[in-house]
């Protein structure tokens, strides 16, 4: 039977009977296709906090879009510092396509890029009645590759620490923005967040996943996001996608924007 979901060891070559070798692209994050997706607010009119830059005028967005994700990685180095570190690198495309919107040509409305340096290590000892599997830090840039005014990035370091138990994944990503001399998109960490839980639980074939985002304030200042998933079998390794999200920051020129999305769709990888 095939079975596309993978246990933390196997994802991250976690011990030996894992280990594939570097330089072997492997999938990082889910990689899926929204055939359709319906957003409760579309972002007409992008603005950052605190700017006057902005659209001539609001743009006419259907909303109904289509949306797809690709995300690879590939380890570099294998057992440094002594055979505890694993060095990574990642590439995650996110793109938003307005493929039903005949007025507009069918553009892409938004495209974010998300390349990455992660520094892994294998650990194995009980939390909680999880076994951590592993910690680590990674340095992560986001970008949508535009230009003023809707140019939208930021780098951050990120610390993360993935646990698992029977069915259950849980990765817990804490980070720091790194200031920048320019800054497109104001208090970024005030909407989509300082850091996120990633929760994964298989039941057979079927994966859900959520994965929440918090700014880590409270009272009026209380934002962030929640996105689920779920991937079930629809024959062999081609699956079923359904993906709700609520909240800030689906996308970087969403970042302050807040709405909920529906998409359905198909999973190539969970």
């Amino acid at each position: 039977m095939f079975n596309n979901s993978k246990d933390l060891s196997e994802l991250w070559e976690l011990d030996d009977e894992h280990h594939r070798g570097t330089f072997l692209i492997t999938s990082y994050k889910p990689i899926y296709f929204s055939l359709a997706k319906y957003s409760s607010n579309t972002n007409k009119f992008p603005q950052s906090e605190n700017s006057d830059m902005a659209l001539e005028a609001p743009v006419n967005l259907d909303p109904i879009e289509a949306k797809f994700q690709l995300s690879l990685k590939t380890k570099i180095f294998h057992k440094m510092l002594k055979g505890h570190l694993d060095l990574w690198v990642a590439y995650s495309q996110t793109a938003f396509w307005q493929i039903y919107n005949k007025k507009l040509s069918r553009p892409f409305r938004e495209l974010n890029y998300q390349p990455e340096i992660i520094a892994n290590v294998p650990v194995k000892f009980p939390l909680l009645g999880f076994e951590t599997k592993m910690v680590g830090l990674s340095i992560i840039h986001e970008s949508n590759g535009r230009s003023d005014p809707i140019s939208r990035s930021w780098n951050r370091i990120a610390l993360h620490a993935g646990f698992e138990r029977n069915n259950w994944q849980i990765v817990l990503k804490p980070w720091i923005r790194i200031d920048s001399k320019v800054d497109d998109n104001e208090n970024i960490s005030d909407f989509i967040g300082r850091g996120e839980a990633d929760v994964v639980y298989d039941w057979g074939r079927q994966r859900f996943r959520a994965v929440a985002r918090h700014s880590l304030n409270f009272g009026t200042k209380s934002r962030g996001s929640i996105r689920l998933n779920w991937s079930f079998p629809i024959f062999e390794n081609f699956n079923g996608h359904l993906q709700l999200f609520d909240g800030y920051g689906e996308t970087l020129i969403d970042y302050n924007h807040r709405q909920t999305t529906f998409g359905v769709g198909v999973s190539l990888i969970n």
